[in-house]
C-alpha cells in the first residue's frame, strides 16, 4: 500500500511542477510578446528549450532548501499526507489566482502549502523556522533586486544608446530580448524546478525508499531521475503557456518597447541566478514584476505605471503563504481522517 501512496504522491508533485511552468511561463514570456519580439506560440517554445538548459548548469541546492522546510523523519509514512496536502493547497491556490489573472508565485504557494500541512501535522516544531524565513526575507528582497538592477541597467542601456536613432536601438533591442528571454528562462527553470525536486527527495527519504544520508545529483543514480523529470515537467508547463497572467505582467503593468524588455528580463535573470547560487526558493513572478516597475520607473513618469494593478498583485504576494497554507491544513485535515478510516 505505502508504495501506491509514494508513486500516487510523486505523481502529484510532478502535476505541480507542470501548473508551475504553465503558471510561470507568463513570466519568462511576458515582456517578448509584449513587445512583438516573438509571438506567443514562438516565445512559450523558447521559453520551454531554456527551462531545460539548466540541469547542466545549476547544482540542486534550492531543492535541498524545500527538502529541509518541513522537518522530515526516515519511515514516517505520514510525511505523504503532508506533501499530498501541500501540493493540493499550492495547485488550487493557483489554479485560483491562473483564473483570476494574478502573478502569484508558484514557489511561495508551495512553501505556504507544505508548511501549513506541517505545522497540522506536527504543530510548529516540524518546520525549520530559519529557512522559511530566509524565503519569507526574500518576497520583499527579490523584486527589490529586480527594481534595482532594472532600474540600474535601463539607465545605463538608454544612455550607451542616446546618439543611436530609435530605429536603430529598436531593430538592436529585437535581436538582443532573445538572449535576455532566453536568460531569464535559465534562471526561472534553474529555480523554480528545483522546488518539486526537493519535495520528491524529501518524499523518498521519510518513505524508505532513499537513505537519510543520500545526495540529489546527477552523479547519484538513485536521484538522478529527478532531476530530469522535474526539468521536463516544467518545460511541458511552460509548452502550455499561460495567457491570462501575460496580458497583466507585460501589458497592463507598463507598456515596453524591446530596449525595456532586454532590461527587465536581464535584471530578473541575474537576480535569480544569485538565488539560486545561494539555494534560496524566490518568486520569479515578484522578480519579473519588481524589474519591470524598475526599468519604469527610470525612464517613464510614475504616473504611467498602473499602480492599481501593481497594488493588487502585491496584495495577493502578500496572502499567498498564509492561504495556501489554511488549504492546505484543511486538506491535511481531510486526509488524515480518511486514512484513520480506511486504515491506510
Amino acid at each position: 500500500m505505502i508504495t501506491y501512496l509514494v508513486i500516487a504522491a510523486i505523481l502529484l508533485a510532478i502535476t505541480f511542477d507542470v501548473m508551475n511552468g504553465f503558471h510561470d511561463a507568463a513570466n519568462s514570456i511576458a515582456t517578448i510578446v509584449a513587445t512583438k519580439v516573438l509571438t506567443p506560440i514562438q516565445a512559450v517554445f523558447w521559453a520551454a528549450f531554456f527551462n531545460f538548459v539548466p540541469i547542466a548548469i545549476f547544482t540542486p541546492t534550492v531543492a535541498n532548501t524545500i527538502a529541509k522546510i518541513v522537518k522530515v523523519q526516515p519511515n514516517d509514512w505520514q510525511y505523504f499526507l503532508v506533501i499530498c496536502a501541500g501540493l493540493m493547497g499550492a495547485t488550487l491556490w493557483n489554479l485560483l489566482t491562473w483564473w483570476l489573472g494574478l502573478p502569484t508565485s508558484s514557489s511561495h504557494a508551495l512553501i505556504g502549502g507544505l508548511s501549513g500541512a506541517g505545522i497540522t501535522y506536527a504543530g510548529l516544531s516540524a518546520l525549520q523556522w530559519h529557512m522559511l524565513f530566509e524565503t519569507i526575507l526574500f518576497i520583499v528582497l527579490a523584486p527589490l533586486i529586480g527594481f534595482i538592477l532594472g532600474f540600474i541597467i535601463i539607465v545605463c542601456v538608454y544612455w550607451l544608446n542616446s546618439r543611436t536613432s530609435p530605429t536603430k536601438v529598436d531593430k538592436k533591442f529585437r535581436r538582443l530580448q532573445l538572449l535576455s528571454a532566453a536568460l531569464y528562462s535559465i534562471g526561472h527553470g534553474a529555480n523554480d524546478a528545483q522546488k518539486t525536486m526537493g519535495v520528491i527527495f524529501a518524499l523518498l527519504i521519510a518513505s524508505g525508499f532513499l537513505n537519510y544520508n543520500s545526495t540529489l545529483s546527477l552523479k547519484n543514480p538513485d536521484t538522478a531521475w529527478i532531476i530530469f523529470v522535474c526539468h521536463f515537467a516544467m518545460s511541458l508547463g511552460t509548452c502550455m503557456g499561460g495567457w491570462r497572467i501575460v496580458k497583466t505582467m507585460g501589458m497592463k503593468i507598463a507598456k515596453l518597447k524591446p530596449i525595456d524588455g532586454f532590461s527587465a528580463e536581464t535584471a530578473g535573470a541575474f537576480t535569480l541566478f544569485l538565488a539560486t547560487e545561494l539555494g534560496i526558493p524566490v518568486s520569479t513572478t515578484h522578480t519579473i514584476t519588481g524589474a519591470i516597475i524598475g526599468i519604469s520607473s527610470a525612464v517613464k513618469p510614475f504616473s504611467h505605471i498602473k499602480w492599481k494593478i501593481a497594488g493588487k498583485i502585491m496584495w495577493s504576494w502578500i496572502l499567498t503563504i498564509p492561504l495556501s497554507g489554511l488549504i492546505a491544513a484543511a486538506i491535511f485535515y481531510i486526509l488524515y481522517l480518511s486514512s484513520i478510516l480506511f486504515h491506510f
